[in-house]
């Protein structure tokens, strides 16, 4: 089970679509996927359209990760309306932002680890998408992580945030677990004729060389209608929204390259 974290040490990035772009990436690839939804927006829950009615959430299971919490707080996501296959979310919660304190203890860093240790046999894939910040959430997500994806955007600030959290992911490498990695920093929310843009995304270039990933996410509607919908990127009409499903399936390629993930030959049977 390969476990990815999706991070942004800087708001309104656009980390949540991302999650969901490469969720929906894996889906129609027929990847048995679990999302983590840790982010106290709980964004990603509302876009796979999971039903939270009787179910614990993320928040139970930081409190207690036994095994019977853990399982009440996983629902399946409502695309597997559109086609068959494993698509699960830990549902997110509000009340997850009081475990977000400045200083956790060592104890609590590693609940999210113990949680997913329990479920190892069942996904192939787990996708956290992480607050905001670099409090305990994000630590408790890296610490049960063997990669960490840094979305960011073009703009002024992007490459002071990615360098901080690249600097953070060596942190908790050294510190914490030492099987942590960077997968790389995944340039969203580009505009191809913006000449801001592009020197910017030359500027992360010079610093980080092959850390930043191709392709970069070009800037679409086609995104946020799908989520918006509750609906995977994949199955959502139109040219925009297939070229944007196909750098998804690129980005997955990376993932499925560095987590030695196994993938149906088939994909899902369509419905």
């Amino acid at each position: 089970m390969h476990v990815l974290s999706v991070s942004s040490l800087k708001g309104g990035v656009g980390k949540t679509t991302v999650t969901l772009g490469l969720a929906s990436a894996a889906f129609a690839r027929g990847i048995r996927t679990l999302v983590v939804d840790l982010d106290p927006q709980s964004d990603v829950s509302t876009g796979l359209d999971v039903s939270t009615a009787g179910r614990l959430n993320i928040a139970d299971v930081l409190e207690d990760p036994k095994e019977k919490t853990v399982r009440q707080a996983i629902g399946s996501s409502g695309w597997t309306k559109v086609h068959p296959g494993t698509m699960d979310v830990l549902i997110g919660s509000p009340s997850a932002i009081n475990y977000d304190g400045p200083h956790p203890s060592v104890r609590d860093v590693w609940k999210l680890e113990e949680a997913l240790a329990m479920l190892e046999s069942e996904y192939d894939l787990v996708l956290i998408d992480c607050a905001p910040s670099l409090n305990a959430l994000t630590r408790t997500a890296w610490a049960a992580s063997d990669r960490v994806a840094v979305v960011t955007e073009p703009g002024l600030f992007s490459v002071a945030a990615a360098d901080r959290a690249l600097r953070a992911i060596e942190e908790i490498r050294r510190g914490l677990s030492s099987r942590l990695q960077p997968l790389g920093i995944v340039v969203n929310r580009v505009r191809p004729q913006s000449v801001e843009h592009q020197f910017r995304i030359k500027e992360l270039r010079d610093m980080f060389g092959q850390l930043v990933l191709e392709p970069q996410l070009p800037e679409r509607t086609s995104l946020q209608q799908a989520q918006g919908a509750a609906k995977p990127l994949h199955v959502w009409p139109g040219e925009s929204a297939q070229e944007l499903a196909s750098d998804f399936d690129q980005l997955l390629d990376r993932i499925v390259e560095a987590g030695q993930i196994p993938v149906p030959e088939n994909g899902p049977q369509q419905a």
